[in-house]
């Protein structure tokens, strides 16, 4: 499996180069890109010159395009891991995922992707527990909420359609039973915890993920590039290889 990573100077770009060199999953550098790259490193996807079968992208909302058109011309299989994007560029990434085939997730932990199943389930059962979900990771991460906690959010709003999500709480006003509430704490160098608690008038229930080395991520992120190469055009997700 040749893998083109994108995003290649990031942390966790380091890590999936890291782990392709050491052939995890079958896996060889076809080449690794960046803008902000230099020496082996290369800076636009106009300098690859090295035949792959799928891209790897840990890298920035603004670089979707560039990294759309090139999956596309050259009809390679994109796994997606980034986070932040915007409504608008969601609708270009499945607009793709009509001519390639395209895994995204913003969350790439097994792990995770059973939490969300949990969490949709303990919803389900419990209708009329308040649900609130509250995600913790470094200083430097840019977007608020994490995708992933907006992932568990919209997996909850599956099995209650009317609900609302709040994010973070401020003022003097009761809670509405339809509410989602969704926190947000920034610090240290925290990589990644997500709680979601259910809780009624007698019980309460904690379901809590927490990342212990961000090589977990880079793993799902090549574990997922196995499970896409070979498949036909459309989106794919963590719940694709769990029924797998």
């Amino acid at each position: 499996m040749r893998v083109i990573v994108n995003g290649a100077c990031g942390r966790m770009g380091k890590e999936v180069v890291r782990l392709v060199e050491s052939g995890f999953e079958g896996s060889s550098l076809a080449a690794a890109v960046d803008k902000f790259g230099s020496g082996d490193i290369l800076t636009s996807f106009d300098d690859v010159k090295a035949e792959a079968d799928v891209i790897v992208d840990f890298s920035n909302p603004s670089a979707l395009p560039g990294l759309l058109s090139y999956a596309q011309s050259r009809n390679i299989p994109l796994v997606i891991a980034t986070t932040g994007y915007s409504q608008e560029e969601l609708a270009d990434i499945r607009k793709a995922s009509e001519n390639i085939p395209v895994f995204l997730s913003f969350n790439m932990s097994l792990g995770i992707a059973l939490l969300v199943r949990m969490a949709k389930q303990a919803a389900a059962v419990f209708k009329d527990a308040d649900v609130e979900i509250v995600e913790i990771h470094h200083n430097r991460k840019l977007d608020s909420p994490s995708g992933t906690a907006l992932m568990l959010a919209e997996a909850v709003k599956e099995v209650r359609p009317d609900a609302e999500f709040v994010y973070g709480r401020s003022g003097s006003h009761r809670r509405e039973k339809n509410e989602i509430g969704i926190h947000s704490l920034r610090m240290g160098n925290i990589t990644g915890e997500h709680d979601v608690i259910v809780s009624t008038d007698t019980q309460t229930i904690t379901l809590k993920h927490e990342v212990h080395d961000r090589a977990l991520l880079a793993e799902g992120a090549l574990s997922a590039a196995a499970f896409l190469v070979g498949k036909p055009a459309g989106m794919y997700s963590m719940e694709d290889i769990l029924k797998d």
